[in-house]
């Protein structure tokens, strides 16, 4: 889900991926408007704000959506440099790194008490925005920008367009193409939707820590993404699960 790169992903590492972080997104946009009253999973609409305080001379209003524009993307830029720095150092862990990052702060944020999250609310909207720019520059990375999982704009367009290309495709592998994108579309809109539920069914009772919610799921994915590795390795170097004789040399 996290390693395949390239010729060597299909449809169903993107499915797996595109579920689990859209899921994971849908939470942290319905967490962070619920407590701080700010959209954390995309930035389009605080270019509107941004522009409607300089307008009004509300600087320190725009100033606020800038620092949100900002912060998500210097999230991408983040993650991106993660990327490239681990790549040099250990292939393995590159796309773990950003991943155990945005675990990291989404429960520093889950950990606040209520009153800080209130004091320091474009603080707590800054670190969220920056997690989801993180979060869609990995993900944007590992699937070669065919999935991207915290906003749903580009997403409704291009769905829009493959579905009225239904009614005019007729060969059978572009239709089987089409069909497989419209399937990974559906799925991010999907399960995006049903962390929105999720995330603010749990904030009635649980408020901000239903941020460890997300913080699971990522766990769960990283995790599920380590024993898929280590399994195929093992298969791939003992065939048949037989051991490697003597003279044989493990693959490293």
């Amino acid at each position: 889900m996290f390693r395949h790169r390239g010729k060597a992903r299909r449809l169903v590492h993107n499915l797996k991926l595109a579920s689990l972080l859209s899921f994971v997104a849908g939470v942290v946009n319905v967490a962070g408007f619920f407590s701080v009253q700010v959209l954390t999973t995309n930035v389009t609409g605080h270019f509107a704000y941004f522009a409607d305080g300089v307008v009004k001379q509300d600087f320190e209003n725009a100033l606020y959506f800038l620092l949100y524009i900002l912060s998500y993307l210097s999230g991408a830029f983040v993650s991106s440099t993660l990327v490239e720095w681990t790549q040099k150092i250990n292939p393995r862990y590159a796309n773990a790194i950003p991943v155990f990052t945005e675990i990291l702060l989404l429960t520093g944020v889950a950990l606040l008490a209520p009153g800080t999250i209130l004091h320091f609310a474009p603080l707590v909207a800054c670190t969220l925005l920056f997690a989801m720019g993180l979060q869609n520059a990995m993900v944007t990375r590992i699937s070669d920008a065919v999935v991207r999982t915290t906003h749903l704009t580009g997403l409704f367009t291009d769905l829009g367009i493959e579905l009225s290309q239904l009614f005019f495709w007729r060969k059978p592998e572009h239709r089987k193409k089409l069909k497989a994108s419209v399937k990974l579309r559906f799925a991010i809109i999907s399960f995006f939707f049903l962390g929105c539920v999720a995330g603010g069914i749990g904030f009635t009772w649980l408020h901000i820590r239903i941020l460890f919610l997300a913080v699971i799921c990522l766990l769960i994915g990283i995790i599920y993404s380590d024993i898929r590795y280590r399994l195929l390795l093992l298969k791939k170097n003992f065939p048949g699960g037989r051991a490697p004789s003597r003279n044989r040399r493990p693959v490293s």
